[in-house]
């Protein structure tokens, strides 16, 4: 959350993530964490959240309101879900059982209340609490008492599932702490959420006053989102590196390198929007929420829903670029080309089209430029839709767009060979939500009958490499539980995997469905990943086996 007194700056370090730069390939070595898959978060999560607008000023009043407006607004129908409650909900005293308590003069129906009152209009409660012994604001002075989890994880989390949370925010609030200690604090309240057996969103920060340690590692292992940095402000560029406050800008340079770890239920977070909030120009706020999109950063809104004008409402409804954050694939756009005034980035997406954001960091409007096979596309047509107007045109392969300083034009292409044309979406539509659950796979899988495998390395550095990989029905029949086999050529061995469990045995690999991605209707798919060290040649499968039958490979 944002802190209440200065900030010391300090030297972000950045890691894991494939950078392309000016036309040449800058390789950044990604950690090999192991992923959290507690089924919840797949998809950038998206909702709104009380600090950037209100601060500690807060209470049920308040938040009834804003489930209210988010769903008369259309913003629930558009695929917001979660009303996230920050700092300062709470009782400075836990009760005699060292229980937390809501505050009774803020809350006075208490917290269950409130989730049941937010859960009846179709949204999901979301609450904020610290790892350490203090809250963000209990450290700073500006709210009484010392009701951090430290200590007390696991009583906190099974409180926390009581009431019906369905999203925590948890903030290191301390200079306090190696980042060991970060990674084992965490990892308790990870622990104690999940014996709960209740899905709960993990959304962490590990940089509040704290040195920046989000860009450091892949905290996929513990949460379900991470902060890239420090706390955001209402400006375009605050003139930090990785310290508070941060811009729009700022942000984006920081994040735009870690690419590589974003996956389905992990991403990075670049902490909520500032979209309506005024303090910037309406082209500055369509580049924040384009880039928001593209590179898969969790869409938490944090302007008072009540007084929204038409701008920001167009902005946060714009179902062309929540269809693209909401993409099955879950990957954040890569970096294409960045000359220090126009950036290039890249998304690919789970039906084969690619979103392409032309960024431009300057003050004045300048021509960007790219091509189809640069982003991965082959082919010799292909239609482009903007964005914002919902237009489409046609090339040949070059993908170009005069944009205005600190603006975003965003392209979906598609047309290549062997993909599918999206169908033009006129109106906004609910993204399908992921279950939460599904029943577990059969002992015995059936048949997989016709299916389709794509197979994608998407970054790679000298002894290893990261991979995406879609299983598609082209079949007429359900399928309910897969298992997919290929082998590998020259050393390749896989060392982490997230969507799916392995087994690799000499140069067989056997990938199986995790619980959420088991069943795959016919034209559906599914997708997993995973990051693999390597040497020799890093030749590319050339065959696959879905529960025994040969699929073919696109």
């Amino acid at each position: 959350m944002r802190q209440l007194a200065r900030r010391r700056r300090i030297l972000t370090v950045l890691a894991a993530g494939l950078l392309v730069v000016a036309g040449s390939t800058v390789v950044l070595r990604t950690s090999a964490a192991l992923a959290l898959d507690n089924g919840v978060g797949r998809t950038p999560p998206m909702g709104w959240n009380s600090w950037n607008t209100f601060g500690c000023n807060i209470n049920e009043t308040l938040i009834r309101q804003m489930t209210d407006t988010m769903v008369s607004s259309g913003m629930r129908d558009v695929g917001y879900q979660y009303i996230v409650v920050d700092d300062c909900w709470m009782n400075p005293n836990r009760d005699s059982a060292g229980n937390l308590q809501g505050d009774p003069s803020r809350f006075p129906s208490g917290m269950k209340a409130l989730g049941d009152y937010i859960h009846a209009r179709g949204l999901k409660f979301g609450i904020y609490q610290a790892p350490l012994d203090k809250t963000c604001a209990q450290y700073f002075g500006s709210y009484p008492g010392a009701t951090g989890s430290q200590g007390r994880e696991a009583q906190d989390a099974r409180q926390f599932a009581a009431w019906g949370v369905d999203y925590l925010k948890y903030d290191w609030c301390s200079p306090s702490g190696t980042i060991d200690d970060q990674v084992r604090t965490f990892a308790k309240m990870r622990d104690g959420l999940a014996a709960t057996g209740r899905p709960i969103v993990l959304s962490i920060n590990s940089n509040s006053i704290h040195a920046k340690t989000g860009p450091q590692r892949d905290w996929g292992d513990v949460s379900n989102m991470w902060r890239t940095t420090e706390d955001i402000t209402n400006t375009w560029n605050s003139g930090q590196t990785n310290g508070y406050p941060m811009g729009i800008q700022n942000i984006v340079d920081v994040t735009v390198p870690l690419a590589a770890r974003a996956r389905p239920g992990a991403f990075n977070d670049m902490d909520m929007m500032e979209v309506g909030r005024g303090g910037m120009t309406d082209t500055e706020m369509r580049s924040h929420f384009a880039l928001w999109a593209v590179l898969a950063s969790p869409l938490i809104a944090g302007n008072d829903l009540r007084n929204m004008n038409a701008a920001t409402q167009t902005i946060l409804k714009n179902a062309n670029l929540i269809g693209i954050s909401q993409d099955a694939l879950g990957l954040q756009a890569s970096q294409v080309s960045f000359d220090g005034t126009r950036r290039v980035l890249a998304k690919r997406l789970s039906n084969g089209d690619v979103a392409v954001a032309l960024f431009n960091q300057g003050t004045a409007a300048t021509t960007i430029s790219t091509t189809a096979s640069a982003i991965g596309l082959s082919g010799s047509s292909f239609t482009l839709r903007d964005a914002w107007s919902n237009t489409t045109s046609t090339t040949s392969g070059a993908i170009s767009a005069s944009v205005p300083g600190h603006g975003t034009v965003v392209y979906r292409v598609s047309g290549a060979t062997g993909t599918p044309t999206p169908t033009p979406t006129t109106t906004p539509q609910t993204p399908t939500p992921t279950p939460t659950t599904t029943p577990p796979p059969t002992t015995t899988p059936p048949s997989a009958g016709p299916c389709q495998v794509t197979y994608a390395i998407s970054s790679q550095w000298p002894d290893g490499f990261q991979a995406e990989v879609t299983v598609r029905n082209t079949g007429t029949t359900a399928i309910n539980g897969w298992s997919l086999r290929w082998s590998f050529a020259n050393g390749q061995q896989l060392n982490q995997a997230w969507g799916a469990t392995y087994t690799q045995s000499g140069t067989q690999v056997t990938a199986t469905n995790a619980g959420w991605n088991g069943t795959i209707s016919p034209g559906g798919s599914a997708n997993f990943g995973f990051i693999s060290s390597w040497s020799g040649s890093n030749a590319k499968p050339t065959a696959f086996a879905l529960n025994g039958q040969e699929c073919g490979v696109a």
